[in-house]
């Protein structure tokens, strides 16, 4: 029986992403144990998992933000008794832990960020315009290079615990119509489709009585745009610091589709089985980010020479029109939305 240490400390998306593959991983491997190291502020995310896989917190915006109290994080990491260290994120947080086993001989297997092959994606001149391994594919490996079994069965969070219809109709009412999420920001500009397009959006699909439309964000601006979207269209509901993570997941789950950004959303949704209309401005899905099982015709892109400019969407863009969202028609969505949805109405 092995102890190991898997360690993805961020982003919100990309720790997302390793949930199918560490449950997984912890169910082909029933003698072993798993132990992942994310920020604190994840674990509820990491529900109904395994019986032998456990979560430690880890908070950068606080206790070991600084240099010293990473360390002494590492340290007391490092007096416990893990076989092997899986690191899936390869950052200076993760080579200081790593580093502590090391030290004692122990094995540690790094995931591949694919830096080359990013640099090439994203280039001005001389693009290597092609599909880059799923970041998903990338953390199987790192499980298979450590010599585990690993045969993939995770399908849902929710696939052994269904969520129960009366716990819901108590948080939210009755489910009548169609539910709609819509998702419309992202970490960084470059993945933002245009505010104003989104409320048209908002509006046309609340005039639609058949239709009940969830707003996602968070605190601070993007709660005060919703806030405003929801009091002004009809059956438009904005669940911002409404409740805690685990049950805005509960609720995704029971949405029709979800509308969203590349963003953590989109791979929210995906952990429970909902479908996503997903927009992408200067970021692309060749990066290998797509929502975990979705379909790629629910992809809304507009074909641009100078896609993708950015892997995380946090560069300027040198255009300076941010022609990879403009060009993204409100029409074009809500069509796909109605397409997935089964209705033949049409904008």
């Amino acid at each position: 029986m092995a102890r190991i240490l898997v360690l993805r400390i961020s982003a919100i998306g990309d720790v997302a992403m390793t949930i199918p593959v560490i449950y997984s991983a912890a169910k082909s491997n029933p003698q072993d144990t798993f132990t992942v190291v994310t920020q604190s502020f994840l674990k509820p995310i990491f529900i109904n998992r395994p019986a032998n896989l456990e979560i430690i917190g880890i908070n950068t915006k606080g206790r070991e933000r600084t240099l010293s109290g990473l360390l002494r994080f590492a340290a007391v990491l490092g007096r416990q008794n893990y076989d092997m260290v899986l690191d899936l994120h390869d950052v200076l947080r993760t080579k200081i832990i790593r580093l502590f086993f090391k030290l004692k001989g122990k094995p540690v297997v790094v995931f591949n960020k694919a830096r080359k092959e990013r640099s090439g994606l994203t280039k001005r001149i001389r693009k290597e315009f092609r599909p880059l391994p799923a970041v998903m594919e990338r953390y199987r490996e790192v499980f298979r290079k450590a010599g585990l079994s690993y045969k993939e069965t995770f399908t849902s969070l929710f696939q052994e615990y269904p969520i129960g219809i009366k716990a819901m109709e108590d948080m939210i009412g009755a489910k009548k119509g169609k539910w709609i999420g819509i998702a419309p920001f992202a970490k960084h500009p470059g993945k933002i489709y245009p505010l104003e397009r989104m409320e048209q959006i908002v509006e046309a699909l609340s005039h639609q009585p058949e239709n009940t439309i969830f707003l996602f964000g968070g605190r601070g601006e993007e709660e005060l745009i919703l806030g405003h979207w929801s009091h002004h269209y009809p059956r438009v509901i904005s669940v911002v610091g409404r409740y805690p993570l685990d049950i805005e997941l509960a609720l995704i789950s029971k949405l029709d589709v979800l509308l969203s950004m590349d963003s953590a959303n989109m791979h929210f949704a995906s952990l429970v089985k909902t479908p996503v209309v997903s927009l992408w401005g200067a970021t692309h899905p060749y990066a290998g980010f797509y929502g975990w099982k979705q379909a790629p015709e629910n992809c809304i892109q507009v074909d641009l020479p100078c896609r993708p400019c950015s892997i995380f969407g946090d560069k300027p863009c040198f255009r300076g029109d941010w022609a990879c969202l403009t060009q993204i028609e409100p029409k074009t969505v809500i069509n796909k939305i109605q397409e997935v949805l089964g209705n033949e109405n049409s904008y």
